[in-house]
């Protein structure tokens, strides 16, 4: 018999996707490593795990403990699954910008959501990062996860995601492309595959509102590059330790608009029903189309699933309420 021994072990393995109608005018073969086949369904289940792994092993954590994580909630969801297989529990902090559907799915499964406000700055006594950190102070036998800075985030995407991709392509992957938050996926895939071929150009999709793409260039943090935006998942106000900017080749900047638009392609042009981030990350590869040749195989990350947009991006009245739909 064939069968896991829980839900954990049900990680990783996800498929490459040929895409074919939203790319049909570039010269190369696009593949998407399709995440949401974990079963958080999101790419944030592989360094949830192993980030709590380590932890365990390093004794930050006892059991019986509590989690307690900043999330816009992908990660949220891989810490839950951890926490109810290893016993423990989960607090998640979210800010008021994400969807309905992230906060309703992190209740659903046991964790307890604290809602701070999006429109502050980081270091703001309410903002989501200071928040988590208040209560992990503040609570007994809790352990802080802080996926920003953690290296078992990028870790786990060089020891899983990397090595995936290298292999399902049989070595001819030539370009990778994801958008970048936490920066442990673009860095830990980037990393991977560069060591196996340096010639292999790592590219980050960010969003206006969010400083990575301009520090990338010009080493300026630059404050006046951030305001709200509405795009989830992708593009900070902090510079976390996870983004290792010297293996990202380059980055291009998506509107809130095209990623709205475009996550909704995806579903009714590919039958790819996938989250915000995915839409931007579309847009950002067809704006790298001049850099593509007919040899190249273009591997694209598609982080999480769109059932956590159904009243966002998925509803038309939000859509021309947000000026994205006509």
């Amino acid at each position: 018999m064939q069968y896991a021994e829980n839900i954990l072990e049900t990680i990783g393995e996800t498929p490459l996707v040929k895409m074919n109608k939203l790319t049909a005018d570039l010269p190369c073969l696009v593949l998407a490593k399709y995440e949401t086949f974990n079963p958080g369904n999101s790419t944030k289940d592989r360094m949830a795990l192993k980030m709590v792994e380590d932890a365990e092993a390093q004794g930050l954590i006892k059991p019986g403990g509590t989690i307690i994580e900043g999330t816009s909630g992908n990660t949220g969801m891989g810490l839950a699954l951890a926490a109810i297989v290893k016993g423990y529990t989960m607090v998640c902090v979210i800010s008021d910008k994400q969807s309905k559907e992230k906060i309703d799915i992190l209740k659903a499964v046991g964790c307890e959501v604290v809602v701070c406000p999006t429109d502050v700055d980081p270091d703001d006594p309410e903002s989501y990062y200071s928040t988590s950190k208040r209560l992990a102070k503040e609570t007994p036998n809790s352990w802080y996860v802080n996926q920003y800075d953690n290296p078992s985030n990028a870790q786990a995407h060089f020891e899983s995601t990397g090595p995936e991709i290298w292999d399902q392509t049989d070595g001819k992957v030539t370009h990778f492309i994801c958008g970048v938050g936490t920066g442990g996926t673009i860095s830990g895939v980037g990393n991977f595959l560069k060591s196996k071929n340096p010639d292999i150009k790592i590219w980050g999709v960010d969003t206006y509102g969010s400083v990575f793409k301009k520090y990338h260039e010009t080493g300026i943090f630059d404050e006046n590059e951030i305001y709200p935006y509405i795009t989830e998942g992708i593009g900070e106000d902090i510079l976390p330790e996870n983004v290792d900017f010297k293996i990202i080749d380059g980055f291009t900047k998506v509107t809130d608009k095209d990623a709205a638009v475009y996550t909704r392609r995806l579903a009714r042009e590919e039958g790819f029903f996938l989250g915000n981030s995915a839409g931007a990350a579309v847009k950002g590869l067809l704006h790298l189309k001049d850099k593509f040749t007919k040899d190249d195989v273009v591997v694209i990350l598609f982080h999480d699933h769109g059932s956590r947009y159904i009243n966002k991006m998925y509803n038309d009245e939000w859509m021309r309420e947000k000026g994205f739909l006509e």
